[in-house]
C-alpha cells in the first residue's frame, strides 16, 4: 500500500492547530486536486507538555471529529486526512525532541498509538512536524524513520510527509537520506527562511531541492504569516516554473487563519496548479 509521488496536483492544509472551532466543510476544495488535510497537532506529551515515551493524542481542534473526516472523504473522494506530529507547542510548553531511553519501545508506543488514531479517524498518513532538538538527537531520524517504515510496511498509512523548516534542517536531511524512499513529500517551510521576493523564494527553493528531491519538495506559503506575502508568491510560483521546477503541489498554513478571509489563498493556489502546464 504504497503512495506515489504522481503526476496529479496536491493541495496540502494544516487544519486545527489554534482551537478554533473550524470545520472541514468551511474550506474550499477542487474535485480536480488531490486535497491533503493536515491535522495539528497529535502530540506524544500530555496536555502539560511531559513526554509520554511515543504515545500520541490528538490535541486538534475538536470540531475535527471522526464523524468529520468521514464526511469530507465521502463527500470529495479526493479528500485525504493525515495527523501532523508534535508541531512547536503544546500550550505555552515548547515541544522538544526527547532521546528515549529505549528507542524500540518508543517506536512499539508510537506504532500502537497512531494505529489507533488513524484507526478512529480514519486517516491516510502521517506528516512530520518536529521544530525542537536538543543538541544530540541521533535518535531522532532513526525512532521516525523507522516508525514511519512500519505503518507504510503494516499498511496503516499510505502517505508521509516531513515538515522542516531552517533551523532543522540537518536532522531532517539525516532523517531523509536514511529513509527517504518512505517520505513522500517534503512540506518544507519556506516561509521562516524570510525571503520576501520571488527570487529570494527560488533561491531558497534551488537548496532545499538540493537538499532533499526536489520531486518531492513543495512550495508552502503562511497565511497572514512570515515570508513571501500576496500576489509575490504566485509570481514566485511562476518563476520556479519557468526555472524548470514543476509546481504540482503546495502547502497552506493555516486554513484557521484563512477563515478570516474567505480562504482566498485556498482557492487561488488550487486555480494556479489546475492551470499550471508542470506535469
Amino acid at each position: 500500500m504504497r503512495h506515489e509521488v504522481s503526476d496529479g496536483k496536491v493541495m496540502m492544509e494544516y487544519i486545527g492547530a489554534t482551537g478554533k472551532p473550524i470545520t472541514f466543510d468551511d474550506v474550499p476544495i477542487d474535485e480536480g486536486i488531490d486535497f491533503h488535510f493536515i491535522l495539528s497537532f497529535a502530540i506524544d506529551a500530555d496536555s502539560l507538555g511531559n513526554p509520554q515515551n511515543g504515545k500520541f493524542s490528538p490535541y486538534w481542534a475538536s470540531t475535527l471529529t471522526p464523524n468529520s473526516v468521514a464526511s469530507i472523504k465521502s463527500k470529495y473522494p479526493n479528500v485525504k486526512v493525515l495527523a501532523s506530529l508534535s508541531g512547536w507547542s503544546i500550550g505555552s510548553k515548547v515541544l522538544i525532541w526527547y532521546k528515549p531511553i529505549d528507542t524500540q519501545q518508543w517506536i512499539s508506543n508510537a506504532f500502537t498509538s497512531l494505529k489507533s488514531i488513524v484507526n478512529t479517524y480514519n486517516l491516510d498518513g502521517i506528516d512530520i512536524d518536529y521544530e525542537r532538538f536538543p543538541k544530540h538527537n541521533e535518535s531522532f531520524s532513526y525512532c521516525i524513520g523507522e516508525l514511519i517504515t512500519l505503518l507504510k510496511n503494516q499498511s496503516v498509512i499510505s502517505i508521509a510527509t516531513i515538515a522542516p523548516y531552517y533551523r532543522t534542517i540537518l536532522p531532517y536531511i539525516e532523517l531523509y537520506n536514511n529513509y527517504g524512499e518512505s517520505i513522500d513529500y517534503v512540506n518544507h517551510q519556506f516561509y521562516t527562511d524570510k525571503v520576501s521576493t520571488p527570487r529570494g523564494y527560488l533561491k531558497a527553493f534551488v537548496l532545499r531541492s538540493e537538499q532533499f528531491n526536489k520531486e518531492k519538495v513543495i512550495p508552502s506559503y503562511e497565511v497572514d504569516g512570515r515570508g513571501i506575502q500576496g500576489d509575490a508568491f504566485f509570481d514566485a510560483l511562476k518563476l520556479l516554473e519557468t526555472n524548470g521546477f514543476h509546481v504540482n503541489g503546495a502547502m497552506i498554513y493555516s486554513a484557521d487563519a484563512s477563515s478570516e478571509d474567505n480562504y482566498i489563498y485556498e482557492r487561488k493556489i488550487q486555480a494556479f496548479l489546475l492551470n499550471s502546464t508542470s506535469v
